[in-house]
């Protein structure tokens, strides 16, 4: 699996899968980099996948300056550790992927939810990309009523292993 993530906001940039990884496979996380980004650095773990002319031609292109991780020091990259983490428990640990593909779809339907749907304890709690018409509405004086206005909306998340909830406005 190949994960790309922006450690400021937890979003997600890039997820993908292959059998067989190799030199040539990742040179796809050019895909997860903007041309007009604001990032200084990419930490890199030590895969033997991960070759210095990938991390040359990083620089070059990108302008980001590459960090490699000590040998054998997980905690050393501990977001991308905590990422998989999560990924497994929140995604792999319900599902038996039957083939390459199907764990692509499911992975990406997962991200969706991790970035835009999902609340994060490290921001407060907050969601990476939150969408504008998922506000919730001014707090009211009584806890526990939904404003008359508002109705409470559910979509499933992975045949309905997760759900992400919302208040719309406008239900009559």
């Amino acid at each position: 699996m190949f994960v790309a993530m922006e450690v400021g906001s937890r979003r997600i940039l890039h997820c993908n899968v292959t059998a067989h990884p190799t030199a040539q496979w990742t040179l796809q996380r050019r895909e997860a980099i903007a041309s007009d980004h604001p990032y200084q650095f990419l930490i890199d773990d030590r895969d033997s996948i991960l070759s210095s002319e990938l991390d040359e031609d990083m620089g070059s292109s990108f302008g980001l300056r590459v960090v490699r991780t000590p040998a054998r020091s997980p905690q050393a990259n501990a977001y991308c550790e905590r990422l998989i983490g999560t990924v497994r428990r929140e995604c792999l640990d319900f599902l038996i992927p039957l083939n390459e593909r199907h764990l692509r779809k499911t992975l990406q339907s997962w991200v969706v939810h991790y970035n835009r749907g999902r609340p994060h304890a490290s921001l407060g709690p907050g969601i990476p990309e939150p969408p504008p018409d998922r506000r919730l509405p001014k707090r009211q004086h009584e806890r526990h009523r939904l404003p008359p206005d508002c109705e409470i909306r559910v979509v499933e998340i992975l045949g309905g292993l997760h759900h992400e909830y919302w208040l719309n406005r406008g239900a009559a």
